[in-house]
């Protein structure tokens, strides 16, 4: 029995649009009005319809009910899934020519982890060995284990409850939406009860880190390559379910690395960054070194590469201060 459920069916019909909008708009798909009223439950008012309305519809009242519990386990797990997840373990498989990789490491929640190599080297691979819960039966022969257990064949093959949201440099929108209808759609899938102050939060943070301001009213068709990618980091960052994290290649991304990252972070994602940029790599807690299709070795950030990424940051901040001379129109000086 689905408990989520038992508590929608006893909402008014008020409450259940203030706090399951997407459940009263599954319902009407089926041709049923739902009215804002108070005082009337969802189970009851669906009671009350009249055998005809069902038969016009072409559904019985017991097969809606189970349909709506269907729709609303299958949302509540898709949910659920970044609670039950606070660590992967990656157990070492063979590289292109067959060497073992002798190694084992556990990522946890709230860490971020580089993964360098050379273009081709099989960063992706390793990205989706995790992303399927590899048990020995990928190329690379890895195993992945989900809070220090192998995951049992549902979990692996459930697309609700898919475990890595890839955020890439190349990101386009072709969607006839606003910014804030985009939002407010994720928030209702992802059965935030109070999607409105969602869609502030997301657009607000997203607005910090592209440092190019757009509204809920922006036509996301018209957001630039930097206020996309602001856009969805902070669209995972509070809404998405998944509890990993791949950033790939955000360098030129026009956002501001640190405080993504860090946004992510105190969310408690796992997070993974494939980069050739060293300042990401070295804010990084270690990172994954790859090399022919295999796991080389794994280096952690050590003092003296922290005190090196402190002189690359200032470096960084200095060619984005003649940046904004160039965007502004005026002579550089440095």
């Amino acid at each position: 029995m689905c408990v989520m459920f038992e508590e929608i069916k006893k909402k008014e019909l008020l409450l259940l649009w203030k706090d399951f909008p997407q459940v009263a708009k599954y319902i009407t798909n089926y041709g049923i009005n739902i009215p804002e009223s108070k005082g009337v439950s969802l189970e009851d008012y669906l009671n009350n319809i009249s055998e005809e309305t069902y038969e016009e519809i072409g559904i019985d009242r017991i097969s809606l009910f189970v349909n709506i519990e269907g729709f609303v386990e299958k949302n509540e797990a898709s949910r659920n899934v970044e609670d039950n997840i606070k660590s992967i373990t990656i157990i070492g498989g063979y590289d292109k020519s067959g060497n073992k990789e002798d190694i084992e490491f556990e990522l946890t929640v709230g860490s971020i982890t580089g993964i360098v190599g050379p273009t081709g080297s099989g960063k992706s691979r390793l990205l989706a060995d995790i992303e399927w819960m590899a048990d020995k039966d990928t190329p690379t022969g890895r195993q992945i284990l989900i809070n220090g257990k192998i995951a049992d064949k549902k979990s692996r093959f459930d697309p609700q409850k898919k475990l890595v949201a890839q955020l890439s440099q190349n990101m386009n929108f072709v969607m006839d939406a606003s910014v804030g209808e985009f939002i407010q759609m994720h928030a209702e899938s992802r059965f935030v009860t109070n999607a409105d102050k969602a869609v502030k939060e997301v657009i607000c943070n997203a607005n910090k880190l592209a440092g190019e301001s757009f509204s809920e009213t922006s036509p996301l068709t018209s957001l630039s390559g930097g206020q996309s990618r602001a856009l969805m980091i902070a669209d995972v960052a509070f809404l998405s379910s998944s509890p990993i994290i791949l950033i790939d290649e955000i360098e030129n991304a026009g956002i501001d690395r640190k405080m993504a990252l860090s946004l992510l972070v105190d969310k408690e994602k796992i997070v993974l960054i494939s980069t050739h940029d060293p300042i990401l790599a070295l804010l990084a807690d270690k990172r994954i070194v790859i090399s022919n299709g295999g796991i080389s070795q794994i280096i952690q950030t050590s003092e003296e590469e922290i005190s090196i990424l402190s002189k690359l940051e200032n470096l960084d901040n200095k060619v984005q201060s003649l940046r904004n001379q160039l965007r502004r129109g005026e002579k550089i000086k440095f």
